[in-house]
């Protein structure tokens, strides 16, 4: 980012604090801040025109949602990237994932259904749009993130929802990263397409297996694509 750039325009949260707090969390996961970067107090105040005690507030949040790390009295860097923590992270989300799902679809109703049917098409659109480019697009990750979200909808479990949650906004950096180093597009208009059915179908086992496989194929193109890791990345 440029020094005379600021993120300050248009409150994303309900107040200046929450807003910061989702502007840096975006950045790190779109890797506008680069993993392993240190993060400046001085330059983060100049960028998202905030007060220290608010970027402290922000950063000790994404810190507990290890997206950041805070290093004592040197402050804060973005989280690094390796191997081991997405491998690490793929086995959180697999288990997590599975169980959520099981309960949604044990208990959803007709609006869940017609949300996810919403959701899909609306991600179905975008994806046919990137077809030829396979990049991944803001407005992608945004309806990505709402189909998955769908799915998962209503499982009567909040803590169960803010860890899956939590889970995904870490993979999704990986995911960010991935794309920007991936001169092949990835196909995933079938699998969204099939996973959807399944879960609307209320075969429980037959879905878990495929959101499994979904995360799973994810991870595996993601190391592939990364290769060796760019900068900050930690073997």
């Amino acid at each position: 980012m440029g020094q005379g750039e600021t993120r300050s325009e248009g409150l994303v949260g309900r107040t200046l604090a929450t807003d910061v707090l989702h502007r840096l969390r975006d950045d790190i996961i779109s890797c506008v801040l680069k993993p392993g970067e240190r993060l400046r107090f001085e330059a983060l105040r100049e960028i998202y025109g905030v007060s220290f005690s608010t970027l402290r507030e922000a950063l000790a949040r994404l810190a507990s949602e290890r997206l950041v790390v805070a290093e004592g009295q040197r402050g804060f860097i973005v989280a690094p990237i390796s191997r081991a923590n997405l491998l690490d992270l793929t086995e959180a989300r697999v288990l997590v994932e599975r169980e959520c799902l099981k309960r949604a679809m044990q208990q959803g109703d007709g609006v869940w259904e017609a949300q996810i049917l919403s959701a899909y098409h609306r991600l179905d659109r975008v994806e046919a749009r990137l077809s030829a480019s396979g990049g991944i697009t803001s407005e992608w990750d945004a309806r990505h993130f709402d189909f998955h979200e769908s799915l998962v909808a209503g499982g009567g479990s909040p803590t169960l929802a803010e860890i899956r949650q939590s889970l995904f906004e870490r993979a999704r950096r990986y995911r960010r990263l991935s794309a920007a180093a991936r001169k092949n597009p990835r196909a995933k208009r079938d699998e969204h397409r099939t996973l959807m059915e399944a879960v609307l179908s209320r075969a429980i086992p037959h879905a878990q297996e495929l959101l499994e496989l979904h995360i799973r194929d994810t991870a595996e193109n993601v190391l592939a694509s990364i290769g060796e890791g760019p900068p900050g990345s930690a073997r």
